[in-house]
């Protein structure tokens, strides 16, 4: 009998993050998450909690090792929904933003999440060929979408360098079996969701993605109870 597979979610949210791990974890995984407010020990879902720091990404290669020594296996699916934004010190002054500031939302949205991809695809190269490893980013509109708003700044820079690199090694990996999701819910209608996002439509959709079913492209926009959906 084949070993249960294991996703690994850094951030782990009530909304977004909590979806994700109940269906992978009714979908047969064993489920590791961390956050800030990791233990250490299994929770009374019976995951696996890991406590972060992803401001700091030095601190990301820890938490596979915590999955390895665990599950005594690395995940085959990484999901990263970890995220931040800083208001501008002076309301509406984009550049009141000070460099520490941008410097730390850059390595929470672009630089984390690439430390665990280079961990993720490390670790993958030991697996066999014809397993499927899928690294999924919890994105947004702000690849593609200008807003002028000051406050959004750090984020829609961090997820427009985040979707550059992510498109990249999917085109550069897929052909190996190994796929790179930028993941973002619209509206039926295109529109971006925002602050309306819908967990169990996340997650319903990571479980797809995770099976490399449907031919979906790296940039994955997708509408709940549709799956895939591309925008012009």
């Amino acid at each position: 009998m084949a070993a249960s597979p294991i996703v690994l979610i850094l951030g782990s949210g009530p909304r977004v993050g909590a979806a994700v791990a109940a269906k992978f974890f009714s979908s047969g995984y064993k489920v590791a998450v961390a956050s800030r407010n990791g233990t250490g020990a299994k929770t009374n879902e019976g995951y696996l909690s890991l406590k972060a720091d992803f401001a700091n990404p030095n601190s990301i290669p820890a938490l596979f090792d915590a999955v390895k020594a665990e599950f005594h296996a690395a995940p085959t699916v990484v999901v990263y929904n970890a995220a931040a934004l800083t208001p501008p010190p002076a309301k509406d002054d984009l550049f009141s933003i000070t460099a520490g500031m941008m410097t730390k939302d850059l390595n929470i949205n672009t630089v984390s999440p690439w430390v665990a991809a280079q961990q993720a695809v490390s670790a993958w190269a030991a697996l066999p060929k014809d397993t499927k490893k899928t690294f999924i980013y919890t994105g947004n509109a702000l690849n593609a979408t200008i807003l002028p708003v000051p406050m959004m700044l750090d984020l829609g820079v961090g997820k427009s360098a985040s979707a550059y690199w992510l498109g990249t090694a999917d085109s550069l990996y897929s052909s190996q079996g190994i796929r790179f999701f930028y993941a973002d819910e619209h509206y039926e209608d295109g529109k971006m969701k925002g602050q309306q996002l819908d967990g169990s439509a996340h997650a319903d959709f990571y479980v797809q993605l995770a099976d490399h079913a449907g031919n979906v492209p790296w940039h994955a926009t997708f509408v709940k109870d549709k799956g895939y959906v591309q925008f012009k």
